[in-house]
């Protein structure tokens, strides 16, 4: 494992717990795994007039998914749907480095991982959670 794939933004941003859990009442649950690791995660969105007001989530995974999760957790509420698919067009830039500054600053912790192509699965399995819900909510609706 290398030390900095983990670096310190990652590990502390792993370990927060704040939104860590699920939400009483989500207006969406998706679950999204990631089969070649064991990564899993239970997103729920709660939703007020076309923006996210609340994500809580359960995650079991490696650092860099839960420090994905919990950064996603913090960044969603008060986005819309427009803003939360830049960020994930803007993450996959990222990882695949054709982008140096990232839509959510807070994104660029993941710039190591680019280089570890194995792990981009890893970062990218939140926002494949989120994905996944705003294309369910958009169904959804009439």
């Amino acid at each position: 494992m290398s030390t900095a794939l983990y670096d310190e933004a990652i590990v502390a941003t792993a370990k927060e717990t704040a939104r860590a859990e699920r939400l009483a009442a989500p207006d969406l649950t998706v679950e999204e795994d990631n089969p070649l690791c064991g990564d899993r995660i239970t997103l729920d969105l709660a939703f007020d007039d076309g923006r996210v007001a609340a994500v809580g989530h359960k995650t079991r995974g490696c650092l860099l998914t839960r420090a994905a999760a919990v950064l996603l957790a913090r960044r969603a509420p008060g986005a819309d749907a427009a803003e939360l698919r830049r960020a994930i067009v803007s993450l996959r830039a990222l990882l695949a480095g054709r982008e140096e500054a990232p839509l959510w600053p807070e994104l660029s912790m993941f710039e190591p991982v680019r280089a570890v192509a194995s792990r981009h699965d890893c970062v990218l399995l939140p926002f494949r959670a989120l994905e996944v819900a705003l294309e369910r909510r958009e169904r959804e609706r009439p």
